[in-house]
C-alpha cells in the first residue's frame, strides 16, 4: 500500500524520507570497504555464496551460484561453458546440474566461501553509465565506478543509463530477488523533471494506475513539486518498478523528461550521499527492514 510522501521544499538536490524517524548516519558516512578478492572472476567484486534456501532440496547449479550473488544466472552459464567452475575439482559441464549446496564448488579455482551474512549498500549512481556488468560496445557501467576494494556486489533492480541516484547493491542474489519482485511492495521514490504543462489533479489520476501501449501500470503517488518555467519538478512514488515506468509514464502524459533521480527505495535514501559513493547499511537497519519485508513466493 502506497503511503502518500509529504511535500518538499523546492531545490534541485536529490532527497528522500529517512529510515524510520530519523535519518541513519550510514546515509551521509564515507563507506565502509573490504578487501580485494580474485581477478580473474567475471566481476571485479568477488562474492561470498550463500545457500540455496537452508532446506538442502536439490536445485541447478547456475541459479544456486546465481543466487548466491557470484553473477547473474546467465552469466554463470557462460562460465560453466568456458570450464570455470568445478565440483570437487572436476569441470562441471552442464548449469542444469543439480546440487543440494553449493559445498565443493569453486569458481576460477578459487573455492565458494562458507555462507556469510547479507550486506547491503548505497551507491550514487551517476548518469551516463549501465547497470550491467559490460557492454558489448564499449559504454561505462556502474562496475566502472564502484571501489575497487568493494566486496563483489549485484545491483537491486537497474537505472536507465540516463537515470541518476540511489542504486542498492548487495552481497546476496536471494534477497535481490526479494527486493525486486513486485508481490514484495517495496516503494520506489523518484523526482523527475519533466517539459510540458501538467496540473496535479491529472497526477492525482495515477494512483488509479494506467495503461500504456498496451502495459498495465499499478498506483503511483505524484506530487507536483514546483514549476520553472515550462519544466515542472515531480515526485513519484511507486511499488512495480516497471522498464522504464516513471519516463513512459510521464511521456503518456505529454511530458519530456530531461532529468530523473531515484532518491529512495524503501527506507533507504539518497540523501546528501556525493555522486560515486557507496555507503554501507548497519547490519542493525538491514535486519530492522528484512522484518517488515513481505512473504514473496
Amino acid at each position: 500500500m502506497l503511503v502518500r510522501p509529504p511535500r518538499r521544499n523546492d531545490s534541485d538536490k536529490p532527497r528522500g524520507a529517512a529510515f524510520g524517524t530519523a535519518a541513519k548516519p550510514w546515509a551521509n558516512k564515507p563507506p565502509r570497504r573490504s578487501g580485494t578478492g580474485p581477478k580473474t572472476t567475471a566481476n571485479p567484486h568477488p562474492a561470498h555464496a550463500t545457500a540455496s534456501d537452508g532446506k538442502g532440496e536439490p536445485q541447478r547449479i547456475a541459479k544456486l551460484l546465481a543466487r548466491a550473488g557470484i553473477a547473474s544466472r546467465r552469466e554463470v552459464e557462460r562460465m560453466i561453458e568456458e570450464g570455470r567452475v568445478t565440483l570437487d575439482g572436476a569441470t562441471v559441464e552442464t548449469p542444469a546440474t543439480l546440487l543440494a549446496s553449493l559445498a565443493g564448488v569453486a569458481v576460477d579455482g578459487v573455492a565458494v566461501a562458507a555462507p556469510a551474512p547479507t550486506r547491503l549498500f548505497l551507491f550514487h549512481k551517476p548518469s551516463g553509465c549501465l547497470t550491467a556488468e559490460r557492454d558489448p560496445v564499449g559504454r561505462p557501467t556502474i562496475y566502472d565506478r564502484l571501489p575497487a576494494d568493494l566486496p563483489r556486489v549485484i545491483p537491486i533492480g537497474r537505472l536507465d543509463m540516463n537515470t541518476e541516484g540511489l542504486l542498492l547493491l548487495t552481497t546476496d542474489g536471494g534477497f535481490k530477488r526479494q527486493m525486486e519482485l513486485p508481490s514484495t511492495g517495496v516503494p520506489r521514490t523518484y523526482r523527475a523533471r519533466a517539459f510540458g504543462e501538467i496540473s496535479q489533479a491529472q497526477l492525482e489520476d495515477l494512483f488509479d494506475g494506467l495503461e500504456v501501449d498496451g502495459v498495465r501500470y499499478g498506483p503511483i503517488e505524484a506530487n507536483l513539486e514546483r514549476r520553472t518555467g515550462r519544466n515542472q519538478w515531480i515526485e513519484m512514488t511507486l511499488t512495480e518498478g516497471k522498464n522504464r515506468e516513471v519516463r513512459r509514464v510521464l511521456e503518456h502524459l505529454g511530458l519530456q523528461v530531461n532529468r530523473l533521480i531515484r532518491t529512495s527505495y524503501g527506507p533507504f535514501v539518497l540523501a546528501d550521499l556525493p555522486i560515486g559513493m557507496v555507503a554501507e547499511v548497519s547490519e542493525q537497519d538491514l535486519a530492522i527492514f528484512r522484518k517488515t519485508l513481505k512473504d514473496a513466493k
